[in-house]
């Protein structure tokens, strides 16, 4: 693919895009919550394993379940966002396999190797959560990811039971506020490190 972003294309993903923590009071059409995961889906992970499972919390319900596992200083920001997802990943991803990749045995690289799973779904349940937050940013929405909560209490409250992902074993890695953000309401953009501080070239 010899194509290249564009300079508004950029901006949209990387220059101008902002993390938001003030939302201005309009829905998110459940149609773009499609639209953003049918992108994030298609980003590349290690065997094709896909670990990342995401629950998409838009009503009073929803979020009466999630508040308790806030830490206080992320309250306000996540209960008015629009939608909060929570940014999870699935330690028995390998079930999934035959079918991801079946060209090849890959479910018995990890089936018997709980820390090799462990470690590959985070890893790669966290990269598919930075697809996350660009595929949201393509679509036109904002985000706000964080981990200020009380990730075992949420994983207690919303997949201990088993109910939202039958037969898998789901782990909360962070949170992503969506929708629009008020502008108005953005702190001034902090430093970055240069790539001679950040970078090497051998």
């Amino acid at each position: 693919m010899a194509d290249r972003l564009d300079k508004s294309g950029r901006e949209l993903l990387f220059l101008a895009a902002r993390s938001h923590n003030a939302w201005l009071d309009r829905p998110v059409p459940e149609s773009l919550l499609h639209e953003l995961y049918a992108l994030m889906k298609m980003a590349p992970t290690s065997a094709n394993g896909s670990p990342a499972r995401i629950v998409f919390l838009r009503g009073e319900t929803a979020r009466a379940r999630l508040k308790p596992c806030l830490f206080p200083g992320n309250l306000e920001k996540t209960l008015s966002a629009p939608v909060t997802a929570i940014i999870a990943h699935d330690l028995q991803f390998y079930d999934q396999l035959p079918k991801l990749m079946p060209h090849t045995d890959a479910r018995s690289w990890f089936s018997n190797a709980p820390a090799k799973a462990g470690e590959t779904a985070f890893r790669n349940g966290s990269l598919q959560g930075a697809y996350f937050i660009m595929a949201a940013r393509a679509v036109g929405l904002d985000c706000g990811p964080m981990s200020g909560f009380d990730n075992a209490a949420l994983d207690a409250e919303f997949f201990a039971s088993g109910e939202l992902f039958p037969g898998q074993q789901v782990k909360s890695n962070f949170l992503c506020n969506l929708g629009y953000g008020d502008c108005d309401q953005l702190f001034p953009r902090h430093p970055r490190l240069a790539f001679d501080e950040a970078c090497v070239m051998l």
